[in-house]
């Protein structure tokens, strides 16, 4: 077996949506930098950003109940819906210069125009759902929402939801078409297209090793290469871990201090998806409901129409389970071998802690099909059973750690881990994620490149025009923006578009 190395600025590791941002900027920013990416898999966007593997959301808190939370005095927090509404504005503004610059074509391939619905059932998620809307309503970001608690008005906007519903049971939706269904499967593919263009090296089947320091400061990654057998050693003075479930496992190998004291939680999902086209055809929304009692943030159910392999799709779910694996490609010894003397505490802490969340996903796994069908019976009354398949969506990891709120506290969302000189930076975490990709990826960029963001600030803004200013509280800004990035990503189109 032998033995290559090799030196680069930038290494990349995982080829999914994340690190597929973070090169599309840094080859607008510096465009001299060598990338290079490798990838265990043998195509880009397999793992957690494909299609079939996440929820495919335009993720901007317009349906998804758990961004606002009711307080103590009967008020709802809007604050968190804003700050994931702002950041999908900044995606969207990337995706929309990457378009109009010609770096990407055929928007219509990973994001399509769709509305976004809330609806609950019972009083008191009506009072909440109520209280909710006028909330939001208030903020430009939100404009254009509509609320009903009429059932003629609900069986206009979602006539198969409403099909067959006997119950009297008060029930209210919201409605904003500004929605958007986003295949970030597509996306990814379409930037490791351009990165390639861009003389980016995507080393595919190739599976890192280990990560450690050199003694003059650079970060040495060992690859395999899965296809002959052989190790590369490759030296960068930057590295990027964005492997999705598999980045805690690498960041521990690196050894830095921050590594430390973070453990990780799989949690694996299950969809129904609808192969009766004319049921599908009955849909045309992303409707989100509100999560059982405890049960974690991302098995919120929701019934989304979803575009998938150029056609329209229905899916339902998800149906929460557990694997010890930290990828759908990965192994069952995953959680225990990421298990170290550093975290042991964490882990335990949160084992106590999340009894609840431990205790719902063991009877998320063991229902039986007819459950779960009895569970989309709450969305869709006359659903068949002989119209659904079971579907296995991807794994995601949520992170442990020591909090303010005490140890081994399970975080929901994504964070950044980085060395303190900002050397080597590592994504765990899921939702909202991909939708919040470029956000996270400037968060990167200005805890790793802290000295480069002066003379990198003018191309960023000339990128994503609201840099550094927030949308909501500038309505006019937003406007412009919102209606320039709808027009350039093809959102303004009514028809349902159907792509070749």
């Amino acid at each position: 077996m032998s033995s290559i190395q090799k030196k680069t600025d930038v290494i990349l590791i995982g080829a999914g949506v994340m690190s597929a941002t973070l090169g599309a900027l840094l080859k607008q920013l510096a465009p001299q930098w060598e990338i290079k990416v490798f990838e265990k898999l043998s195509k880009a966007g397999e793992e957690s950003s494909n299609e079939w593997n996440n929820a495919g959301t335009g993720h901007s808190a317009l349906c998804e109940l758990n961004y606002t939370s009711e307080k103590a005095d009967g008020s709802i927090d809007i604050s968190k819906a804003i700050s994931i509404n702002e950041q999908f504005q900044l995606s969207r503004q990337f995706w929309s210069f990457l378009v109009n610059a010609n770096l990407i074509q055929n928007p219509e391939k990973f994001i399509m125009p769709i509305p976004h619905m809330s609806l609950v059932l019972g009083e008191d998620n009506v009072s909440f759902l109520k209280k909710r809307f006028k909330a939001l309503s208030d903020n430009p970001l939100f404009q254009g929402m509509e609320y009903s608690e009429d059932p003629e008005k609900l069986k206009e906007w979602i006539p198969l939801v409403m099909e067959g519903r006997s119950s009297n049971d008060p029930i209210a939706a919201t409605k904003i078409d500004t929605g958007t269904d986003v295949n970030f499967g597509a996306l990814t593919r379409l930037l490791f297209d351009h990165l390639t263009k861009e003389n980016v090296e995507i080393n595919y089947r190739h599976s890192i090793e280990d990560i450690k320091r050199t003694s003059d400061g650079l970060w040495e990654v060992k690859v395999k290469n899965l296809a002959n057998g052989t190790t590369e050693r490759h030296t960068a003075k930057f590295v990027f871990i964005g492997a999705g479930g598999g980045s805690l496992p690498l960041l521990q190998k690196t050894g830095i201090p921050e590594s430390r004291h973070i453990g990780g939680f799989p949690v694996s999902g299950l969809f129904m998806v609808c192969h009766n086209p004319e049921v599908a055809e009955q849909h045309h929304a992303k409707v989100y409901g509100k999560a059982k009692l405890g049960a974690p943030p991302m098995s919120v159910p929701h019934l989304d129409t979803r575009y998938i392999d150029n056609k329209k799709t229905l899916l339902f779910g998800p149906f929460a389970g557990f694997s010890p694996k930290f990828l759908k490609t990965g192994s069952n010894l995953d959680l225990i071998g990421s298990v170290k003397p550093n975290n042991v505490l964490t882990m335990l802490a949160a084992g106590v802690k999340e009894m609840a969340l431990t205790k719902y996903l063991i009877q998320q796994v063991l229902l039986s099909n007819e459950k779960r069908m009895e569970e989309l019976r709450e969305f869709i009354p006359n659903a068949k059973t002989e119209d659904w398949d079971v579907v296995v969506a991807g794994q995601r990891v949520q992170v442990i750690k020591d909090t303010e709120a005490g140890k081994g506290t399970l975080q929901f969302g994504t964070e950044v881990v980085s060395a303190s000189d900002g050397s080597i930076a590592a994504l765990l975490g899921a939702s909202p994620g991909a939708s919040t990709a470029v956000q996270v990826m400037l968060d990167v960029l200005q805890k790793c490149f802290p000295q480069n963001m002066k003379e990198w600030e003018p191309k960023i803004k000339e990128m994503i025009p609201s840099y550094g200013k927030s949308l909501s509280e500038n309505p006019a800004l937003f406007k412009e923006i919102f209606e320039s990035t709808t027009q350039s990503l093809g959102l303004n189109e009514k028809k349902v578009r159907v792509y070749s």
